[in-house]
């Protein structure tokens, strides 16, 4: 069931909550910029994203396709979510898993992980090896 979770950057310049059932799902990616920031990701639809605080204090990254809005804190650097559209072309958030604050490790260690191979373009397979994710 949703419930509201609230999340934030490092620092707390940078504060949202959102509407989320983890239970529904995670997922990781090994694309190159996931792959390097060990992205574990929760998708929401915009009407479920709320920015309560920090918007001056983000700045956006893209890159290959510049289908993806990376934004990440200014001040201490963490990315706690990121800005696109889904498969359907409707706005979108991936809030960073490891971003939401106050959730239980139970919750967590629960929630099922869904893995892409978005490093071969590819959101509906696995890469082959997933352990490293």
């Amino acid at each position: 069931m949703k419930r509201i979770h609230q999340g934030s950057c490092h620092c707390g310049a940078v504060r949202f909550e959102a509407d989320l059932d983890l239970a529904q799902g995670t997922a990781k990616c090994n694309c190159s910029i996931c792959f390097k920031t060990r992205s574990w990701m929760a998708f929401v639809a915009a009407a479920d994203f709320r920015l309560l605080a920090g918007q001056e204090a983000l700045a956006d990254y893209q890159f290959g396709k510049r289908n993806i809005h990376h934004l990440f804190c200014m001040r201490c650097g963490v990315r706690p979510f990121a800005r696109a559209t889904d498969a359907k072309g409707n706005p979108a958030y991936a809030l960073r898993v490891n971003c939401l604050d106050g959730v239980e490790p139970q919750e967590l260690a629960e929630a099922p992980v869904a893995y892409m191979d978005m490093l071969h373009d590819d959101l509906r397979s696995a890469p082959a090896e997933t352990r490293h994710l």
